[in-house]
């Protein structure tokens, strides 16, 4: 018989899915009030307020030092990863999705441009995901969730 116990009884995994289920839960309400519509594609999807990325990471990163300690391999690696996580929501990821929405426009331009050949171009190129990457307070306030989330577990469980 497998023992389920096993599934909750890595700390450091446990936290990062309670991260990334509130992230993309809070991401998904915020849209809903912003916008007043409700999209499922929210509850997975990357970009947005906040970042379920760097929400995931950091609260890896503080649960690993509170376990750990500074000096841990654990800690080093979580810090690490946290970094390069969230450097790249904010740079490549931003840059990708500026140029999805670009790219959007030039395809819904040339469609209005000749009507005749609207719907063969955006069969041949569909509509790009813009919503990819994170503004800085995105990835702070993901930051700041994923501290909180691990020292509510840390200090409550």
């Amino acid at each position: 018989m497998f023992d389920f116990s096993i599934l909750i009884s890595n700390p450091l995994i446990n936290v990062a899915v309670v991260s990334w289920c509130a992230a993309q839960i809070l991401k998904t309400s915020i849209h809903l009030f912003k916008h007043g519509e409700f999209k499922k594609e929210r509850l997975s999807g990357a970009g947005g307020m906040p970042s379920s990325h760097s929400a995931v990471t950091c609260s890896v990163l503080l649960t690993s030092y509170l376990i750990y300690g500074f000096s841990s391999p654990i800690f080093a690696m979580a810090f690490v990863l946290a970094l390069i996580v969230m450097y790249d929501a904010t740079g490549v990821r931003w840059a990708a999705g500026l140029h999805a929405k670009a790219i959007n426009y030039i395809v819904e331009y040339l469609g209005d441009e000749n009507t005749k050949d609207k719907d063969q171009l955006k069969e041949m190129i569909p509509k790009l995901n813009e919503s990819l990457g994170h503004r800085m307070i995105e990835v702070v306030c993901g930051a700041l969730l994923g501290f909180a989330i691990s020292l509510i577990g840390y200090f409550c469980f």
